[in-house]
Order: C-alpha cells, then structure tokens, then sequence
C-alpha cells in the first residue's frame, strides 16, 4: 500500500484537480469540454471566495504523487447544508484507500464545523464512489436525467444528516 497524505490546498492544485477530472471522465463517460469548463470555471470561483471558517480543500498524495483531491463547500450550510465537490481520485490510486482518507477529512472538517446536512451530486454508474458514500451514512434522496457534458448520465444527490 502506498503511503498517503491528506494536505490542504498548495499552488497548482486547482490545475491538478481540473486536468484529473476532464481526463478521467472524457475517457470514461464522454463529457466533453463543456464538464472541463465547468469544473475549472466554479473551482475556480470557489477558490477565489474560499472562507476557511466553512470551506475547504484538501488532496492527497501517494507516494509522494498527486492522487486526487476533495472540497466542502460551505457558503449556503445554514439552508441547503454544506456540499461536498470535485471529489475524485486518479485511476492509479483507486482502491488504496485514497478515496476513503480525503472523504474522511472532508468529514472530519463537517463534523468540525457542526453542519447539520452535507450533500453532494454524483451521478449514477460510480459504484465504487457511491458504496463509500452509503459506508460513511449518505443516503440517495434524488436523481434525474442529465445531458449537458455530451453524454447522457442520471444525475444523483445523496445527503448526510447528521
């Protein structure tokens, strides 16, 4: 098992975060570009406004390698509760345990910061990501048909209530 390490943002991760997801779900479900500039441009966004008393990134590094990255953010906590995005781990580094230690931080700073709910928007075919959700308490409460990045997918919110 390679050694990981769970770290908060440092330059160059937003681009590492980025490249990941547009590569990994070109590949795998055919989004196009549009996915690719949604994620930089509301990653981006989210960057720009982070609060650190509700928001936060974190990624991990295997080896010494980037391995992948998860963010909460918490700017409508108070009403729609905290959400959990661009989680995503590099191919090579899928079922190290990788997935389970950022969702863990990203957890550990919810519990921290006392929200009441957090959700996040998968999409239906991520079976490994969705078991590791339903293991750490997310249950789905919606999905529906979803176009927008090329390809047609079920898109899913699953929450947490704590």
């Amino acid at each position: 098992m390679p050694e990981i390490t769970i770290q908060p943002y440092r330059p160059g991760i937003i681009g590492e975060t980025v490249r990941l997801h547009a590569l990994y779900y070109a590949k795998h479900w055919g989004f196009d570009v549009r996915f690719e500039t949604q994620v930089a441009s509301e990653l981006g966004a989210f960057m720009g406004r982070e609060d650190r008393s509700r928001d936060g990134l974190w990624w991990a590094a295997a080896d010494g390698k980037y391995a992948g990255t998860v963010a909460v953010d918490g700017s409508l906590a108070a009403t729609d509760g905290a959400r959990l995005r661009w989680f995503i781990v590099d191919e090579r580094s899928q079922g190290s345990g990788v997935g389970a230690r950022l969702l863990g931080a990203a957890l550990s700073f919810c519990r921290a910061q006392q929200f009441a709910k957090v959700h996040l928007w998968t999409f239906k075919g991520l079976d490994a990501a969705r078991a590791l959700y339903e293991r750490n308490g997310f249950a789905l409460v919606e999905e529906h048909p979803f176009t927008d990045w090329g390809s047609p997918i079920t898109e899913q919110k699953f929450e947490l209530i704590s």
